[in-house]
């Protein structure tokens, strides 16, 4: 995989003339918590977080975002329900897939559905802001 540069982040952002805005959907609060700090040291992005479904739903029905990250496997709504939710009211937002314990068939599923990439948890995170990164500069 082809590594993006910090600089090129930096240069869309210019571009768009604001930071990335991301947000962040995952049930484990340590998860959410240093992908947001991570994000947050870049100075490029301006970054959210919901720890359900349910919450990224509301959120995604009052901001537009440059990418989403979604945990697949969380308890009260799926991470395919949400993304199959989003897509239908966002169709052209990034949605990338982030998951410790997914089936294959899950992660196919994903992507049938719109998800752009797919992340295995544990997630470096150098290896988190390449894929956001790419995802973004493409």
């Amino acid at each position: 995989m082809q590594r993006v540069e910090l600089g090129e982040l930096e240069q869309l952002a210019r571009q768009r003339g604001r930071l990335l805005k991301v947000l962040i959907v995952d049930d484990e609060k340590w998860v959410r918590e240093v992908f947001q700090d991570f994000c947050k040291l870049t100075k490029v992005f301006d970054v959210e977080v919901a720890k359900s479904g349910a919450e990224a739903l509301e959120k995604v029905k009052v901001s537009k975002y440059d990418l989403i990250t979604l945990d697949i496997i969380m308890p009260e709504m799926s991470g395919l329900e949400v993304l199959t939710a989003i897509k239908k009211q966002s169709p052209n937002v990034p949605i990338m897939v982030i998951t410790g314990n997914a089936t294959e068939k899950l992660v196919n599923e994903a992507g049938v559905n719109g998800a752009c990439r797919v992340m295995y948890k544990p997630v470096r995170l150098e290896d988190f802001l390449t894929e956001i990164a790419s995802t973004l500069v493409r």
